[in-house]
């Protein structure tokens, strides 16, 4: 009996109008890119293991696939390793790869590998799968693609400003209205944990904070006494689970807040900063919101936190992401590079537009005009059509087989195919094409030219 086919969890086979609605996603993003002076990069699919390790916190360590050696993999495993069954010392026997977790540090990798090729400050585009294993559930899966850009070599926070102005820039192009644009910075993280007497306890603190839309008050609260922050350390930082108010009352509130600490009054003065300038600059559609909640959860960031909600009325969480790294290239070799960067998140992006009906009727008509076939010189008349409209752009396909015609307009009807080439022994003769539209049934006698103004239109 022939096998059953079936494909990994979390991995989706994509049919072609999937993949043209994916397309103009990211063909809306990569032109606002480039409009934005970033270059395209691609790095491979997989890296070294010990690229990625250890550059995610714990949690995103446990998210890495690992690729077992080729040959015989358990060549290297002793008796006594094996027996421990130490699932950390097992694989760094039997892995010495993994696919990327993200493209921020294969980027980090790639500027160290090639410093003396680059010009700082370098910015960079780049759109590449994947993968994390992680439990599947809606929006979330375990193959995906990222839309990223960053700069490196940078420290103005004119940087962050632009990065708003991408985001905005991008879902206004999309048609989205009503995301909002997260802002926090992860010296006011740390400012908070040093006021409250937590600072050695920072990763803990942030990881357990950006759960908190995930398992609420209690369940962050919860987190944080299991990881070791005092019952008095939690109560001190009551007042960020009701931050409410205008952008500039968060801040009033957060320097009163952090009088104490130098670093957490940098973080406030660098948001101030990048609020002042976005609303001098003015936003197309997006919200701005100051939430000192947000901390993303990744040891790499230093500076500026960045998240994009999607509308409330579509629950699916976070579309794009990104901030500030000053140190992340220094894990490589590549000391006082400062970077920072945005990624926006493909699959989630395509679920928002789906179910807000936001995807344009063209971009899943694959062919504009198809000719039917009527018998082996009826269809090189109708080709040598196909070819002069495709030359002008026109997106076009002779129907292949020599069928009934009940059965040619069936299959332009199935594919939303719009108009239709009827060229029989009388088009021919007199050297003209009659096209019908097919959603008012209207037909034109039209020469070639005739026939290329209207379907260019």
């Amino acid at each position: 009996m022939a096998q059953k086919p079936s494909i990994a969890k979390g991995t989706r086979d994509f049919g072609p109008e999937e993949v043209s609605k994916r397309n103009y996603i990211i063909s809306t993003i990569k032109g606002h890119f480039e409009t934005f002076g970033f270059m395209p990069i691609e790095t491979p699919s997989f890296e070294n293991s010990e690229t990625l390790m250890g550059k995610y916190g714990d949690e995103g360590d446990r998210l890495i696939f690992k690729i077992l050696n080729s040959g015989d993999y358990l060549a290297k495993v002793g008796d006594e390793l094996y027996q421990k069954k130490e699932a950390a010392a097992l694989t760094s026997k039997i892995s010495e790869k993994a696919l990327r977790y993200d493209l921020t540090v294969p980027f980090a990798r790639y500027v160290v590998m090639h410093q003396n090729e680059i010009d700082l400050p370098f910015k960079r585009y780049q759109i590449q799968p994947v993968w994390r294993a992680d439990r599947p559930q809606k929006g979330r899966f375990r193959e995906f693609f990222q839309c990223d850009a960053d700069v490196v070599g940078s420290t103005s926070l004119w940087q962050e400003v632009e990065f708003v102005q991408l985001y905005d820039t991008v879902f206004a192009s999309l048609g989205v209205d009503g995301v909002t644009i997260k802002l926090n910075n992860r010296k006011i993280l740390s400012g908070i944990a040093e006021v409250i007497g937590a600072k050695d306890k920072l990763i803990d603190f942030t990881v357990a904070l950006d759960k908190l839309d995930k398992i609420g008050e209690d369940g962050v609260k919860k987190e944080m006494l299991e990881k070791g922050i005092t019952a008095s350390a939690i109560e001190k930082v009551q007042p960020l689970f009701d931050f409410k108010g205008s952008n500039t009352s968060k801040l009033e509130s957060l320097q009163s807040m952090l009088a104490t600490s130098e670093e957490g009054l940098k973080g406030v003065e660098e948001l101030s900063f990048i609020l002042s300038a976005t609303e001098a600059l003015g936003l197309k559609k997006a919200n701005l919101d100051l939430d000192v909640t947000l901390a993303r959860g990744l040891n790499y960031y230093t500076g500026a936190i960045i998240e994009v909600a999607a509308p409330q009325s579509v629950k699916i969480g976070s579309i794009g992401g990104g901030g500030r790294y000053d140190d992340l290239t220094g894990i490589f070799g590549l000391k006082d590079v400062s970077g920072v960067g945005i990624s926006f998140g493909l699959d989630r992006i395509y679920l928002v537009l789906e179910e807000l009906g936001l995807f344009p009727p063209s971009v899943t008509t694959p062919s504009e005009v198809l000719f039917l076939n009527f018998g082996q010189n009826e269809a090189l008349y109708g080709l040598k059509g196909v070819k002069a409209l495709r030359e002008n752009g026109v997106k076009s396909e002779l129907y292949p087989d020599d069928a009934k015609m009940k059965k040619q307009m069936n299959y332009a009807n199935k594919r939303g195919i719009p108009f239709v080439v009827l060229a029989g022994e009388s088009e021919m003769e007199q050297g003209t094409y009659t096209l019908k539209d097919m959603a008012s049934g209207t037909q034109d006698k039209l020469n070639l030219t005739d026939l290329i103004e209207k379907l260019k239109r």
